[in-house]
């Protein structure tokens, strides 16, 4: 009786263990689709300057470096050894899709801007769209209050007026003691 009770033992934990790993396999698989519905916020990546077509139409050729500065905003890229060069690299990562880059190079001799190379660039208006798409967006509330809605507030109090400053004294003290 007692080799009964270590058999029927023995197969139950074989039959145990069996079931464990039939079942880890196929959990494997569970798990994965259980995973891919809940997922973390992946952060967009927006790295470099963002150049559009609209400033890029701006430039003309002997501009100098502070108007294309000013247009085009400060310099991702100013190398030491090309002086004459400023390189604007945009990239903009988004979970799902490919990575957009694209790259503005400006080159400058002694008289100001020479010439520009570019990508082909979107519009601020077809930037912000992108930036846009597949997201959910709720419509904005009205910002206006009614005639109604501004009577229920209480009316705002005066500001207490300014008093006059002390004048300025005539002289001030040296900021460095005076040398002996």
């Amino acid at each position: 009786m007692h080799d009964t009770v270590r058999l029927t033992v023995r197969a139950s934990l074989l039959m145990a263990l069996c079931a464990g790993l039939t079942a880890c396999s196929s959990f494997g698989d569970a798990s994965q689709r259980i995973a891919g519905l809940v997922t973390p916020y992946r952060v967009e990546i927006v790295q470099g300057n963002f150049v559009s077509s609209e400033q890029v139409a701006l430039l003309k050729p002997g501009m100098a470096r502070q108007q294309v500065r000013d247009v085009l905003g400060t310099p991702l890229l100013q190398s030491v050894f090309h002086s004459n060069r400023w390189d604007y690299i945009f990239t903009f990562q988004r979970k799902g899709e490919e990575p957009q880059q694209r790259k503005v190079t400006v080159f400058f001799n002694d008289a100001g801007l020479e010439r520009f190379e570019a990508d082909t660039l979107p519009s601020e208006a077809e930037f912000v769209a992108s930036l846009s798409k597949g997201r959910k967006t709720a419509a904005a509330p009205p910002l206006e209050a009614s005639e109604e809605a501004l009577k229920k507030f209480p009316p705002a109090a005066k500001a207490p007026e300014a008093k006059p400053l002390p004048p300025l004294p005539a002289s001030y003290p040296p900021l460095e003691p005076a040398s002996p």
